[in-house]
């Protein structure tokens, strides 16, 4: 994300104004009801609405902290600390008004826009520790993740910290959002443990028609996502659009081709897997890159991220229920460092500020290496202080009832 100037300008730009409002409705469809939607359909019947109702808490829970103060950590002048983290000053907002800019753009609008990314990021976590942990539990690793995790890496590379001043580029999330809840997805997949029958009793998605709406719902979306990260409603906007298109459909149709010649058959549930692969993938780039980039990260994120699953849920044999490490995760860390490569003007993209592509690709590299370990280690440190406190996990018997009964006395389905 490219942040404007964040002084007083001359005076609202309207068509800016407009499209980064839009993107804001956009990106929340994303969470609510897209991602709920496509894992709700993935899990089994007797999981879908404790799938939907995390996310939907996790919407409100994130708006809360996010006014809190979250914003104002990851925006405001952090002063001695701006490498860091941000200052106080926005804590519940209190000199906001319909006059203050961000920018051309009112700063309620801005506040809206990155609060909808804040949510949908901890909302992407719900997917390894589906069908399993407690809703309790769930709340609080999710608040706190956001704080501890989230609100850091976030202000060192949107907030103008210490890795947006050594160069970092992520245009709407690779680092701050792939990366980040991939490896906090990864990390509580191995503490909560595998559900129970995994691997060996099959746990097929109960709804693939709810999976490809919410599917859709995420393509759709992910056009605010990435579009709307250029804050502005020009051609930068433009070509995040068409570069994130482009790589949705090549990862799509590069998972299904896979399948196709390994399994004989392509399946529903590969294609939409691919497409998200593709997006989350050209996410970090798709400001920077060009159609070929696009392209080309679309085709390298449905192998790897293909790979990736067949890894680590067969030979790691490691219960991330609906693969968001692999995904998201790995998605995330491939676009990140391809970011450095196809941003380069030889490779059609918009340029590299005067690095060599060797020189971006090691700062690449380091802010992926510094997100993975800080949401490593204190996911880690989180998910075990709460299992202390509160406990993580349902009961086995718990698990076997399902979480919709167990949690909230409620049932997706009715037999009629």
């Amino acid at each position: 994300m490219i942040l404007p100037d964040q002084a007083w300008a001359d005076g609202i730009n309207q068509a800016n104004t407009a499209w980064v409002l839009t993107s804001t409705a956009l990106v929340l469809f994303m969470t609510i009801p897209g991602l709920s939607l496509f894992y709700g359909g993935l899990v089994r019947s007797k999981n879908v609405l404790s799938v939907l109702m995390q996310c939907f808490a996790i919407t409100c829970v994130v708006s809360i902290l996010w006014l809190a103060g979250v914003y104002s950590f990851v925006f405001a002048d952090g002063g001695s600390w701006q490498p860091f983290l941000g200052g106080g000053s926005k804590i519940f907002l209190p000199d906001m008004s319909t006059q203050n800019l961000i920018g051309d753009i009112p700063e309620t609008v801005f506040f809206m826009f990155q609060m909808t990314f804040a949510i949908i990021t901890p909302a992407l976590i719900v997917g390894a520790f589906a069908e399993r942990m407690k809703f309790s539990a769930m709340l609080w690793f999710s608040g706190l993740w956001l704080i501890v995790v989230y609100m850091p890496i976030c202000h060192w590379i949107w907030g103008n910290g210490w890795l947006a001043a050594l160069g970092a580029k992520d245009f709407a999330g690779g680092i701050v959002i792939h990366v980040n809840a991939g490896v906090a997805s990864l990390v509580a997949a191995l503490v909560l443990g595998r559900r129970k029958g995994f691997p060996t009793v099959a746990m097929p998605p109960h709804n693939m028609t709810m999976v490809v709406t919410g599917a859709g719902m995420l393509w759709f979306g992910w056009f605010g996502f990435n579009g709307g990260s250029a804050l502005k409603a020009d051609g930068s906007a433009g070509m995040a659009i068409a570069v994130t298109h482009i790589a949705a459909a090549a990862g799509a149709l590069t998972w299904m081709t896979i399948e196709w010649l390994r399994f004989n058959k392509p399946s529903v549930l590969g294609i939409v897997t691919g497409m998200v692969a593709g997006l989350g993938t050209i996410t970090p780039a798709s400001g920077f890159v060009g159609p070929i980039g696009g392209l080309i990260i679309g085709i390298v994120a449905g192998i790897v991220c293909f790979y990736a699953t067949q890894f680590v849920k067969r030979r790691l044999k490691i219960d991330d229920s609906l693969d968001v490490f692999p995904v998201h995760g790995v998605g995330g860390c491939v676009g990140s460092i391809l970011t450095g490569v196809f941003a380069a003007e030889s490779f059609g993209g918009l340029g590299l500020n005067g690095v060599t592509i060797a020189e971006q690709v090691g700062v690449q590299a380091l802010a992926v290496l510094v997100t993975v370990a800080w949401s490593a280690f204190f996911s880690y440190v989180l998910l075990k202080l709460i299992d202390l406190f509160i406990g993580l996990r349902v009961s086995e018997d718990e698990e076997q009832q399902g979480l919709d009964i167990v949690l909230h006395e409620e049932t997706g389905y009715h037999n009629l």
